[in-house]
């Protein structure tokens, strides 16, 4: 099916575009031209590409953790759907290795049926550190076996992401993940920087969350954070919701990184996209919401109810980010992160996932590979 649309504004991913046509063909970008065989469809807002999370736990009510399923994924990726996500890996927390190859076997059969918005999965643990564990159980924080190991090198699994504490995972077993296609990403760590760095040089090519649950950087101490900042090659994941970093500490780390290494992530929870404030349990603790924030009952942040619109919307309003540096950190970069460079942009052959903006800059309309899959 080809169609034409002309937006108000189109935004390429790397410049801004008034009145500009794209047409889409098979659920790929075909063409710029305005001229076209089939009556195009005018867009009134701001056309975007869509956006990409890589660190998504829940939503819709659901968690990734609690029975993974493909129904699971398809409710999760709807809720997120709603706040212009197209791409997203479903991310499984710290969980026994049942849960582990139940997750795994969901994704693959998510993949296989070509589930809207799945590109693959994040495993944030269990090979992590206890005294950085947040609300991570600490019952299932352990060394990685030979049968994890053999879960992270499915060739199933579209992208793959294993965030890891490297004082817990050898430097030569952080190279055999990467030889296997897994994009390791460093993250609830007490690490020191000279750790953190031999990791780096074994091929680990990202941060988890940056400043969260990682040890903090010092005149004479660097830490995971001063190794993080310096990194020329490796990705940040960065939570912009005004509780998790404040706004002074995520703005020296845009400065600090080369431009395309800040990309935005939500860290969500199953209360995103839904409109009560009902709390919900995680390994037996309370989880409570409060308006935009969540905390366990034991004090900790768990997680966010942060969406992507609201993530780049924030970047803009507490960091000063341009509005279409925003956009790339939450489409473009991320995308480059895990490897699909053919999203997150406006190109000929571009995967069409694409999100409408209205003049308030909430989201209108979402399309994956050209269908649209929400319409507020």
């Amino acid at each position: 099916m080809k169609q034409t649309l002309i937006a108000e504004r189109v935004f390429d991913g790397e410049h801004f575009h008034h009145n500009q046509a794209i047409t889409i063909e098979d659920g790929r970008i075909v063409s710029f031209d305005k001229a076209s065989d089939v009556e195009p469809i005018l867009l009134t807002g701001t056309l975007v590409p869509g956006f990409i999370d890589v660190q998504v736990n829940g939503g819709g009510g659901a968690l990734f953790n609690d029975a993974p399923s493909v129904e699971k994924i398809k409710t999760i990726g709807q809720a997120h759907a709603k706040f212009g996500t197209t791409g997203f890996l479903p991310t499984l927390i710290t969980d026994n290795i049942q849960v582990m190859h139940a997750a795994a076997d969901a994704v693959a059969e998510a993949l296989a049926l070509n589930t809207p918005g799945v590109l693959g999965i994040h495993f944030e643990g269990p090979h992590l550190s206890v005294p950085k564990k947040g609300v991570h159980p600490a019952n299932y924080i352990r060394r990685i076996s030979d049968e994890e190991l053999a879960i992270f090198a499915r060739d199933d699994l579209g992208s793959k992401v294993v965030t890891l504490a490297p004082e817990n995972v050898a430097p030569e077993v952080i190279h055999a993940l990467v030889e296997c296609g897994v994009n390791v990403c460093l993250g609830h760590s007490n690490a020191d920087y000279d750790t953190v760095i031999k990791a780096l040089e074994a091929g680990a090519s990202g941060f988890t969350h940056l400043f969260n649950a990682m040890s903090s950087m010092d005149s004479r101490a660097p830490g995971m954070v001063g190794a993080a900042l310096e990194s020329l090659d490796a990705w940040c994941g960065l939570i912009v919701d005004g509780h998790h970093v404040h706004p002074a500490s995520a703005r020296v780390a845009i400065a600090a990184k080369p431009r395309g290494k800040v990309m935005l992530v939500t860290d969500a929870m199953p209360p995103v996209g839904m409109d009560d404030n009902a709390s919900f349990e995680l390994f037996g603790t309370q989880v409570v919401r409060r308006g935009d924030r969540l905390n366990a009952v034991t004090g900790e942040l768990a997680g966010c109810v942060l969406d992507m619109i609201g993530a780049v919307n924030n970047s803009v309003s507490l960091l000063g980010v341009a509005r279409e540096e925003a956009l790339r950190m939450a489409a473009r970069y991320p995308a480059e992160f895990i490897g699909h460079r053919q999203r997150g942009v406006f190109t000929i052959g571009a995967r069409a996932d694409m999100v409408l903006l209205d003049s308030d800059n909430q989201v209108a309309r979402t399309y994956i590979d050209g269908q649209l899959v929400y319409e507020a």
